[in-house]
């Protein structure tokens, strides 16, 4: 590596930057993965990209962002991309991917610190690196900046909740398989005493004069012992009264936790799952999404390969872009 480039390196690390690695491409071989890191104060964050074959930088496409679980990685081994498979729906529907993988030096078991209190807000810690990844991508490739969505993964799921209520500016939409409500560490030693409305009031300060309603799909297995299924329960509970408080800062019934509708669904050569779906009073598009997987342990429904990949459908990758396609920030 040369002087020059090195010292770039630095300056741009110092500035809180996107870095391009060494294995990074131009912007005319597109339906292939490029890598890329960004870092700022809080540390840095490796990120592979995944552009569709119909990729040019003057079509303006959509992102999403998979945030992968504990044990896990953004791209290399036991990855988000072999799990969920994103990268083939994206080269039908034509959207880009982005992985981020967790450092290690902040958690030795790769779990994303979405629980930790000093990774639950704007401008520090983890979300400041997702966010500013996210931002590097959106720029270098020029993608459509309305239609920027995040998904994860157990840890994953936790931080892109985490996400949508510190960055409701930058994502359209999330997405939460297996994953808890935002300010979890302040019910995991005693659920009963703090209810998801109680979160609800954190999430909506977070947000502050940018708080709007972030359309959000839930997804939980039903024999899942990590993450048990009343974690899905209050996470929709809690995004409820966020869409609620959402518009006027206050709880009143414009949202509630009452599903509109609810729809049990039996294909051959999957799961059975029951969809249940939550709208504004005043109506519109469903501003909850929540599948409820039966049989389905800590695993990835429809995913492809990786110890948390359950073979068995329904295919929820297909079924999150599904939901991200009808989402745009206003």
């Amino acid at each position: 590596m040369g002087e020059r480039f090195r010292r770039a390196l630095v300056v741009a690390a110092a500035m809180g930057m996107a870095l391009p690695l060494l294995t990074d491409t131009s912007f005319a071989a597109a339906g292939h993965d490029e890598r890329g890191v960004y870092a700022n104060a809080a540390g840095r964050v490796e990120y592979e990209v995944h552009l569709p074959p119909g990729y040019r930088p003057d079509k303006k496409l959509p992102v999403v962002v998979a945030l992968h679980g504990c044990d896990m990685t953004g791209f290399g081994g036991n990855s988000m991309k072999d799990m969920t498979r994103f990268n083939q729906v994206a080269d039908t529907k034509e959207f880009i991917v982005v992985y981020p993988s967790q450092d290690p030096l902040r958690n030795l078991g790769r779990c994303w610190n979405a629980i930790q209190p000093r990774h639950q807000h704007r401008g520090s810690g983890e979300p400041s690196l997702i966010a500013g990844a996210t931002q590097a991508v959106v720029e270098r490739y020029r993608a459509d900046a309305q239609r920027v969505h995040v998904v994860g993964a157990s840890s994953g799921a936790g931080l892109s909740v985490v996400m949508a209520v510190t960055y409701p500016d930058v994502y359209a939409s999330a997405a939460s398989l297996a994953g808890g409500e935002y300010a979890f560490d302040k019910v995991k030693p005693d659920p009963d005493k703090v209810s998801p409305v109680d979160t609800a009031k954190l999430a909506h300060a977070e947000m502050g004069s940018r708080a709007r309603q972030v359309p959000i799909l839930i997804e939980q297995g039903d024999a899942d012992s990590t993450v048990p299924p009343w974690m899905a329960n209050r996470l929709a509970s809690q995004w409820a009264a966020v869409d609620d408080l959402a518009p006027d800062g206050r709880l009143d019934g414009d949202v509630d936790d009452m599903p509109e509708t609810t729809e049990r669904v039996d294909a051959p050569g999957e799961r059975p799952y029951t969809r249940t779906r939550y709208t504004a009073r005043g109506g519109g598009q469903p501003l909850i999404e929540k599948y409820d997987v039966e049989g389905l342990e800590h695993k990835w429904p429809g995913g492809g390969t990786g110890p948390f990949a359950d073979p068995l459908g329904p295919n929820m990758s297909s079924l999150m872009w599904d939901f991200f396609a009808q989402q745009h920030l206003p």
